[in-house]
């Protein structure tokens, strides 16, 4: 089963991919669009030009993982328009909010990362 951890690099392409294109099709297009390595570990998010459907590619150490997510109604509300930037990254919490259709900016939660007070 996949699961995604604060710990994983969440990699999202920018500019729509060609939803025909399976594992070896979007694994060539994180090497040649998005200058990742496909086998990293990381968890790479595409969607469609429709915007009604996104795809999740990972890497496990044994094989890749590739969801798909439709939308039964509607579209994909939020999705990046960085001119010039092929990949951003996000946050679990925002890849989580992103799979139920929302907006990941708009979230507020506490750093994913922070020093601990110490006791004295």
């Amino acid at each position: 089963m996949i699961q995604i951890t604060p710990q994983m690099r969440i990699l999202l392409a920018v500019e729509p991919a060609d939803f025909r294109r399976q594992i070896d099709g979007l694994a060539r297009m994180c090497r040649a669009e998005l200058d990742s390595d496909p086998m990293s570990g990381a968890v790479f998010v595409f969607r469609n030009r429709r915007a009604t459907a996104i795809k999740l590619l990972c890497f496990d150490g044994q094989g890749f993982w590739l969801c798909h997510k439709r939308l039964s109604s509607g579209k994909f509300r939020w999705w990046p328009k960085r001119p010039g930037e092929k990949r951003i990254r996000l946050e679990v919490h925002e890849i989580q909010m992103l799979l139920w259709n929302g907006d990941p900016t708009h979230t507020q939660t506490q750093p994913a990362w922070r020093s601990l007070a110490t006791v004295g």
